[in-house]
């Protein structure tokens, strides 16, 4: 009788272990399957997985494709990282001579692409954080419709126009400057699309296309026909001396307080496709402008990353 309660026990564990040993093999082959192992033989750490698990099954799947790349981890922690774009990050990466930060920074806004190509309409539905540039654009329908007229008292002409909330927020930072002995004049504010089109003409047909596109924006991918947009002067100031003048320093240091962003900042060129201009400023609303002021981007990245990230 013993004897035999022993060989039923003898089966039963030879069984048990039969069956564990089975579990144990088909959770090695689970994890053969895992990202985890398949990145691990990749030569990524540990550390590394747990970085690389955050990305979508699809970019996991492109990134088995190719070789250990350290510069993909690299790439993960910028700041500014939108996953849509990782495979255009990695080939313009390989391309340009830019590091990654500008990288990212630069096929976030579209500039890896000629300027006026692949263009998008601008969604006007997002009020004060609108974005008009070389890539996004305004049809003829947007007009004056949805301006005010500027005060002399704050402006060089009879016809400047700006959105009431531009012309608000400048009327607060005006008075601000005023009490500190400066004064901030609107050079220039609105500018429907029939005058845009008007002035890239002239350029185009007098120096060439090129040239044009220097000097001007393009009918309709001008900011000016947002009426956000002002150009700020002051007594004795050209566009090309205003940094020159108190009331330039002023503004660096306090236009975002009020909404207000320097919007083609020096050495950004290769972003907003326009060269520095002191004078230009934009009215975005004081959260996005003491964002922008605070972190040192343009608003091209702003909008990139926190109105059409998703």
């Amino acid at each position: 009788m013993k004897k035999r309660s022993f060989v039923v026990i003898g089966i039963v564990v030879g069984i048990i272990a039969l069956i564990l040993g089975i579990l144990y093999i088909i959770k090695i082959i689970n994890y053969h399957k895992t990202y985890e192992y398949k990145f691990l033989k990749l030569d990524y750490t540990k550390e590394d997985v747990k970085k690389l698990d955050t990305l979508s099954t699809e970019t996991k799947d492109y990134i088995l494709t190719l070789e250990k790349n350290k510069d993909i981890i690299s790439l993960i922690d910028e700041k500014y990282f939108i996953e849509k774009h990782f495979k255009e990050y990695l080939d313009y990466y390989k391309e340009s001579d830019y590091d990654l930060t500008d990288v990212v920074a630069i096929v976030n806004v579209g500039a890896n692409k000629e300027f006026y190509t692949d263009t998008k309409k601008s969604d006007i539905s997002k009020g004060e954080l609108i974005l008009t540039n070389k890539f996004y654009t305004l049809d003829n329908t947007y007009n004056s419709d949805q301006m005010i007229n500027v005060s002399n008292q704050y402006s060089y002409g009879e016809n400047q126009m700006v959105t009431e909330q531009t012309y608000n927020a400048f009327l607060n930072m005006f008075n601000k400057a005023k009490e500190e002995g400066l004064t901030l004049i609107i050079n220039s504010s609105f500018r429907s699309f029939e005058e845009q089109e008007e002035i890239y003409n002239d350029y185009k047909s007098s120096r060439g296309e090129e040239y044009a596109d220097s000097i001007a924006a393009r009918p309709g991918h001008s900011e000016h026909q947002t009426g956000m947009a002002i150009d700020i002067q002051t007594y004795g100031s050209r566009a090309d001396t205003f940094e020159e003048f108190d009331e330039f320093k002023w503004l660096q240091e306090n236009a975002y307080k009020y909404g207000f962003i320097l919007r083609y900042p020096k050495d950004k060129e290769y972003l907003t496709g326009y060269d520095y201009e002191s004078w230009h400023y934009r009215y975005v609303g004081v959260d996005a402008a003491t964002y922008i002021h605070e972190n040192n981007i343009t608003f091209d990245e702003y909008y990139a990353y926190f109105v059409e990230k998703d």
